[in-house]
């Protein structure tokens, strides 16, 4: 029998001004960064939502609680999601925390910031949790933007240097030395920086150019903001 269909995480912080997307503050706004962040949330649950996972978790971080966020609650509303806190702690122990209750059917957590992710390369990473026990989609700032996890918790998620560029390869050897087979999702490119946002302006305009008139953009919610910021203007 084919393994379940895994459950999806979206991981994310309340877009909250001063406490998002920090390091773009100076080029824009806190208030703007504060809206970016919120259409990368609201993109991502989309994405969720368009290749059906067995469940939508949103594990979120905010001041008061998640449970207490209107805002996190009005998402899971809107998107049929359950909503659950990150708790206290490193990223890793946060990023188990929202795993392991879902673990033993399947889940992958996905980061936000990869708004430009086309919705068939995340669903190869869900696709690829139900062949193996973990699966690893890496970034190219040397982090990794997705992590399923299928079956007991691999031994991954302390002593690593989060926020270096080394995640992913201490990540890789971790697995290696514990004889843990893992798949590779796709890779792709966050947005945290300045550049990365000139870099995404720059992809979401080719492929507007490029894209039929049916077909959607991978980001509907951050492309109106960035137009919203002046930083996109498509050819008319």
């Amino acid at each position: 029998m084919s393994p379940s269909r895994p459950a999806l995480i979206v991981f994310c912080r309340e877009p909250v001004a001063h406490r998002a997307k920090t390091r773009l503050i100076g080029a824009i706004t806190a208030a703007a960064a504060a809206a970016l962040s919120d259409a990368f949330i609201r993109d991502a649950l989309a994405k969720a939502v368009s290749i059906g996972p067995s469940r939508i978790v949103i594990a979120a971080s905010a001041a008061d609680g998640a449970e207490h966020s209107k805002y996190f609650r009005r998402l899971a509303r809107r998107f049929g999601a359950e909503l659950i806190d990150q708790g206290d702690g490193s990223l890793g122990k946060r990023m188990a925390r929202a795993l392991e209750p879902f673990s033993s059917s399947g889940a992958l957590l996905i980061g936000t910031d990869t708004p430009s992710l086309p919705i068939p390369l995340l669903a190869a990473s869900v696709e690829a949790l139900r062949r193996k026990r973990v699966v690893l989609a890496p970034s190219l700032d040397g982090g990794y933007y997705a992590l399923g996890v299928r079956g007991a918790m691999p031994p991954i998620f302390s002593a690593i240097r989060w926020g270096s560029g080394g995640v992913f390869d201490s990540t890789v050897k971790r697995l290696e030395r514990a004889g843990i087979r893992y798949a590779l999702g796709p890779a792709w490119y966050d947005v945290d920086r300045w550049a990365d946002v000139m870099l995404l302006a720059a992809h979401l305009r080719l492929l507007a150019r490029a894209r039929r008139r049916a077909d959607a953009s991978p980001c509907p919610a951050t492309e109106s903001v960035l137009e919203q910021l002046g930083v996109l203007r498509h050819d008319r």
